[in-house]
């Protein structure tokens, strides 16, 4: 299995995974429409690339009332175009906001890893963005675990 991992702390904030998304998802550079999204923190002097993390619990796909979304070959979750009504009941359901409405198509659209080669990781300068080897679909690998302060028991994380 291969996953998608962030690494914050590498993204340089150049935006090429913005626009080698949209150019994937749409034929055009436009950033505006991309799925992965770079967001700029502390005034523009880090920056962090985040989109569907093609979670387990998939609420999306819990939350839409026409079964438009599925998973696929490479486990991502993925907007069915032909059966989505537009509703945005899967865009309100993710917790993480990286589920968008084209205004467009009418449609939810998300990451669907493109198939299992991400343009956004080749098109990283920096390895911000990888598409790596996994056994599980740990995004934020090392860059999480390292600043985890506590278990989801509240207990002190052991380093």
């Amino acid at each position: 299995m291969k996953a998608l991992q962030i690494n914050p702390e590498k993204c340089t904030g150049c935006m090429r995974c913005e626009l080698a998304c949209s150019y994937e998802q749409t034929g055009l550079f436009q950033p505006a429409r991309s799925v992965i999204r770079v967001s700029s923190l502390e005034a523009h002097t880090s920056y962090a690339p985040y989109t569907c993390f093609q979670c387990d619990e998939g609420w999306c796909m819990t939350a839409c009332p026409v079964d438009a979304i599925t998973i696929s070959a490479v486990q991502a979750k993925v907007v069915l175009e032909d059966q989505c009504v537009g509703c945005k009941l899967c865009t309100i359901a993710c917790p993480y906001g990286t589920i968008f409405y084209d205004v467009e198509s009418h449609k939810a659209v998300k990451c669907d890893l493109c198939g299992g080669d991400p343009a956004c990781a080749k098109a990283c300068p920096t390895a911000a963005i990888e598409w790596v080897p996994t056994s599980n679909a740990d995004w934020l690998g090392e860059f999480a675990s390292s600043r985890a302060t506590f278990d989801l028991s509240g207990r002190a994380a052991v380093k």
